[in-house]
């Protein structure tokens, strides 16, 4: 039986009238939240600045002008690391040299030759260089980690751990005695100067390039991986992470932490640059550029506004860590404006609408691809196990979670 329904809209003749003042607050506040999500992304602003440092040189730029103002000579070969001392008055580098020298952070007088405060000559090469943030003592690492003392020319302290060579470590900056190694056998080494040998050991399914301390929360660090993610652990508890970061679609290169231990940033092989909250397993922004090749290296500024890259093809760029924030002087009412954006991205960001807008991000086209590439392959994985279990003794297949899966053993 056919039942046919006269279906009218009371808004096709119906005229307006001051009770429908509700709908059109509606449309207006959506118009707003919608315009103040879409113009978040779109005032990044980079600034290139070409060659970070060639084969033995070391350039010191001043970022307000663009501009290098002076070049060092300092080794014979390639320029493997650079730190500066934590008074600011000079800086450390090594090189294939098998040399550490100390440089004057002011450039000499007019006349003067360009010579280092002190060198000193190792046994083997250096491949990383960190200093700490209260004494002259600074670290070093390459077929082991050396703790020097800036007034000697031996090492006051050396650790080793059964591992051919380190590829880079950090001092904590909260608890300044404590410090973590990456080693060439898929390891993360903490140590205590204080004491004559390492604390333990992490291993991993695969190896990690670098990590870095969160500068508010003096037990928790994050590595970059090889295994395009990044990994945030707790020191007291090593036997798995408490956060995964997924995203990149090659292997992370270097990470560093904002000066409010809030978010952190990550270079990568596949070009590009991202931003992550703390607590969160995937990036908040992503940067790249047309020209920008594999990203080598990355820090974020003192003063939380910029987030400095170096990539292959010898330049270093300059990016804002808020790309809608406006650069310069604001006037009262463009304050009051901003706010209120933020206010309203804020009040309404669970709304479908405006959480797809907050979370779409352009990506270049071969990234696109990798990523989808790598979703399929992480489902047909996933589907594989699940069918295993399912065709398996009870009990015979544990569940895994991704947490536990990169983790082979901890050794103290």
């Amino acid at each position: 039986m056919k039942v046919k329904v006269l279906s009218r809209n009371p808004d096709d003749y119906v005229r307006e009238t001051k009770h429908d003042i509700q709908r059109v607050l509606y449309l207006l506040f959506y118009h707003r939240i919608t315009s103040a999500s879409s113009l978040s992304k779109q005032f990044l602003v980079c600034f290139p600045c070409s060659l970070l440092f060639s084969f033995p040189q070391v350039k010191v730029w001043n970022l307000t002008k663009h501009e290098c103002v002076r070049t060092l000579q300092a080794h014979e070969g390639f320029v493997r690391g650079m730190v500066v001392r934590y008074c600011g008055t000079s800086f450390f580098t090594i090189g294939d040299d098998k040399t550490i020298k100390q440089w004057k952070m002011e450039a000499p007088g007019y006349g003067e030759a360009e010579e280092p405060l002190n060198t000193i000559l190792g046994k083997t090469v250096f491949t990383g260089l960190d200093h700490h943030l209260k004494k002259g003592v600074f670290a070093t690492c390459g077929q082991q980690v050396d703790i020097w003392d800036e007034q000697r020319s031996t090492p006051i302290r050396s650790f080793t751990w059964g591992v051919d060579s380190f590829s880079s470590l950090r001092f904590n900056p909260v608890e300044t005695e404590l410090l973590g190694s990456c080693a060439s056998d898929r390891s993360i080494v903490l140590y205590d100067m204080r004491e004559s040998t390492p604390l333990k050991k992490v291993i991993m399914t695969m190896r990690p390039n670098t990590l870095c301390w969160n500068p508010m929360e003096a037990y928790i660090f994050t590595c970059a991986n090889e295994d395009y993610n990044l990994y945030t652990y707790d020191m007291r508890y090593l036997e798995k992470p408490f956060k995964v970061h997924m995203d990149h679609v090659s292997a992370v290169l270097d990470v560093d932490y904002a000066p409010t231990g809030q978010e952190f940033v990550s270079a990568s092989f596949d070009k590009t640059i991202r931003i992550f909250p703390k607590d969160a397993g995937h990036s908040r922004e992503v940067y790249h550029t047309k020209r920008m090749q594999h990203v080598i290296c990355v820090k974020w500024s003192a003063d939380n506004r910029y987030i400095l890259s170096g990539s292959d093809e010898m330049n270093i760029r300059l990016w804002k860590a808020n790309a809608a924030e406006k650069l310069g002087m604001l006037a009262p009412r463009e304050k009051a404006a901003i706010n209120y954006s933020q206010k309203l991205k804020e009040k309404f960001q669970h709304h479908p609408q405006i959480k797809r807008i907050a979370r779409h991000r352009h990506l270049p086209k071969n990234i696109y691809h990798q990523r989808n590439e790598l979703r399929i392959m992480k489902e047909a994985r996933r589907r594989k196990e699940m069918n295993v279990r399912k065709h398996s003794k009870p009990g015979s297949v544990p569940l895994v979670s991704e947490k536990e899966k990169h983790v082979v053993t901890v050794v103290k």
